[in-house]
């Protein structure tokens, strides 16, 4: 009997006699429902029927929490396992909260702040979910950029939102109504500073929307420079990074300029001579577009850091100090409960960390910077560990992007405010979910080569 010899070329590609597979609803499924909740439905409507008012993004936290706790009863649904350090900072910050919870509900509390302390305990959890669902159910570098450009073009649009507002007077948040949600607060969404309007779109203030296309813009520009690299069109990323600029200018917030500080010079850092140089330039022509198309308002930001001893609002954040630090003193390690001192009831406290001391004590302050600065190790060591260009830029971008509430929660109450809490959990749980991956890789380098 005569071999056969088949040629190579008549073999065919096992790539098309395998179909691909489809991705079903998965962990990134859930986040961008999630993302499109929390910044695309207007903060200040909650859904009818609850004891409690909830948004739609956390209940969506609450059962993707869910989801994470019964998915890791199995070993189907994909949900990844083991240690991961952003997952032990997540679980800490639970302990403590839990412990605070018990030490402020053991003596006695008003019913006003008991109730308080439950919502925002609530809340809490719902965030916590977020960010576990982020670091254990979104596998893959493609899944988690999936995760991170729905964050950019959903900031894109309720930049799109800031700009009718701020440009046209048009308030387009009050036709984004639907029958199962009511108003919660009628706090307005344009405010007024130097004659200009302050909008906050979709957010419940100029700040927190601000802050918000602070953290979502240098997303956009990695995005921007990844498809670029590869050599197609990325016009609509920079286009999605145009509108975010334009949303932190049109807030008129100093707190979104002092975190946009903190972005550049973390890129700058990591970033090479060549694209620094180029940021300069694209920098300088939007600060010439701004110029010419909103007469006065790089002027307005110029007085907001100029006058900034005799500003108000920073008199007003540093008038407090003195009972802030009596409040303290009486409940120093586990604070007085979470949610528990707010306003009118008492003075407000513009200053996240000031908050935090007061409401779950030294340890809650410890947790509370603990998840920022595990998210940004775990965002720096998948960049240490990678040898993609388009991950290490990922891992210097999304540590870029932590860096915006770090610096933000030291001039205003940042988890008072829904998107901006929200959103800082999810970029918490993605540095986790990148840090998972890049290990995985690392581990498989070796085998690929065919080495032991």
């Amino acid at each position: 009997m005569s071999a056969t010899i088949t040629s190579p070329r008549a073999v065919p590609d096992e790539r098309f006699l395998t179909p691909k597979r489809r991705i079903g609803a998965d962990g990134a499924t859930l986040a961008c429902i999630f993302i499109c909740a929390l910044l695309v439905i207007p903060a200040r409507l909650v859904l009818r029927g609850l004891p409690i008012s909830l948004t739609p993004a956390e209940v969506i936290g609450l059962f993707v929490g869910l989801w994470w706790a019964c998915a890791h009863l199995t070993t189907t649904l994909g949900v990844a396992k083991g240690a991961n350090a952003v997952r032990t900072v997540l679980f800490l910050n639970a302990t403590a909260l839990l412990a605070t919870y018990g030490y402020s509900t053991y003596g006695y509390l008003p019913e006003d702040e008991l109730n308080l302390n439950d919502h925002a305990m609530v809340i809490a959890f719902a965030y916590l979910g977020v960010a576990l669902l982020l670091c254990d159910g979104v596998r893959g570098r493609d899944r988690l950029d999936t995760v991170l450009r729905t964050v950019v073009i959903a900031g894109a649009v309720i930049a799109v939102i800031g700009a009718l507002q701020f440009l046209l007077a048009f308030d387009v948040t009050s036709y984004l109504r639907l029958p199962v949600l009511r108003v919660n607060s009628e706090d307005p969404f344009v405010w007024e500073r130097s004659s200009f309007r302050r909008v906050s779109a979709t957010t419940s203030n100029p700040i927190e929307f601000g802050v918000v296309c602070a953290m979502a813009l240098p997303l956009a520009v990695h995005f921007g420079f990844q498809v670029h690299g590869k050599g197609r069109s990325a016009w609509g990323w920079w286009l999605c990074a145009l509108l975010l600029g334009s949303g932190l200018m049109f807030s008129v917030s100093r707190s979104a300029v002092l975190g946009l500080a903190g972005v550049a010079v973390v890129l700058g850092l990591g970033w090479s001579a060549r694209r620094r140089l180029h940021a300069i330039w694209v920098v300088g022509l939007f600060l010439v577009l701004i110029k010419f198309t909103s007469p006065g308002l790089l002027g307005t930001f110029r007085g907001l850091f100029a006058n900034m001893g005799s500003d108000d609002s920073v008199e007003w954040r540093t008038h407090d100090y003195p009972a802030a630090a009596a409040e303290i003193s009486q409940h120093p390690w586990l604070g007085r409960g979470l949610g528990t001192w707010y306003a009118p009831k008492y003075l407000v406290f513009d200053n996240q960390y000031i908050l935090t001391l007061v409401h779950t004590g030294i340890i809650g302050l410890v947790m509370f910077v603990g998840l920022f600065v595990v998210g940004m190790y775990a965002a720096l060591r998948s960049r240490y560990l990678s040898r993609d260009p388009d991950v290490r830029d990922l891992g210097l971008t999304l540590t870029a992007c932590l860096t915006v509430p770090l610096i933000g929660a030291a001039t205003f109450d940042l988890l008072s405010f829904h998107a901006v809490t929200g959103l800082s959990f999810l970029l918490i749980g993605a540095a986790g979910a990148m840090l998972r991956n890049e290990r995985q890789q690392a581990r498989a380098r070796p085998w690929q080569r065919g080495e032991l």
